[in-house]
């Protein structure tokens, strides 16, 4: 076979794949069957008060599991601990700047091995410890070495806030709870769902 139709043959085949992913995207934005005379149903997320809250369907608890301090007015929220199927705890949470002033975030959250501070700020130093298995878990990484938690961030001003996640290998089904620690920051005892 010549390179000329092995290449057209490759475009035949993302030629013929693009346009059944197309016809498929098509066919599912159709219309419901209905006509012109139903009238549109409110949608699940529709309010009748003008504020925006968050409710606890996007994802928002109504507390935080647990809040802990760090230096210069830093408050890290953690607003849910997940396990899924994938042998994995997802947490996530808010870090605030409850201070006056705009903060720096430390590089001591990144950790201390060589390569996650290669990959650069991030939330690489945090830990999940389960005394009961008397195991400590930390931060999982991707196959180049960049730890799999929010990144790229530097500095917070007063009063504002970024959405952070962390992802750990997931304890034992039996474990429930495990205490979060994160470099500079107290500790915190924290609920795993699911």
């Amino acid at each position: 076979m010549s390179i000329r139709f092995t290449t057209k043959a490759r475009r035949g085949v993302v030629a013929l794949t693009v346009t059944a992913g197309l016809a498929l995207g098509v066919a599912g934005c159709g219309g419901g069957g209905g006509g012109d005379d139903e009238k549109p149903k409110p949608s699940a997320s529709a309010t009748k008060d003008s504020g925006s809250k968050p409710s606890a369907q996007e994802g928002q608890a109504s507390e935080p599991l647990a809040e802990v301090k760090g230096p210069s007015g830093l408050l890290l929220q953690i607003t849910s601990a997940e396990r899924d199927s994938g042998g994995f705890v997802t947490v996530n949470g808010n870090l605030k700047n409850d201070g006056s002033e705009i903060v720096t975030i430390p590089a001591e959250l990144s950790g201390n091995e060589t390569e996650i501070i290669n990959n650069g700020r991030s939330f690489g130093g945090a830990t999940l410890v389960d005394s009961k298995s008397k195991k400590r878990y930390y931060v999982l990484r991707d196959t180049d070495g960049r730890p799999l938690t929010t990144t790229g961030f530097s500095a917070l001003k007063a009063g504002e806030s970024m959405a952070v996640f962390l992802q750990f290998p997931a304890p034992p089904a039996s474990t429930t709870e495990a205490t979060f620690q994160l470099p500079l920051f107290s500790s915190a005892l924290i609920k795993i769902s699911g």
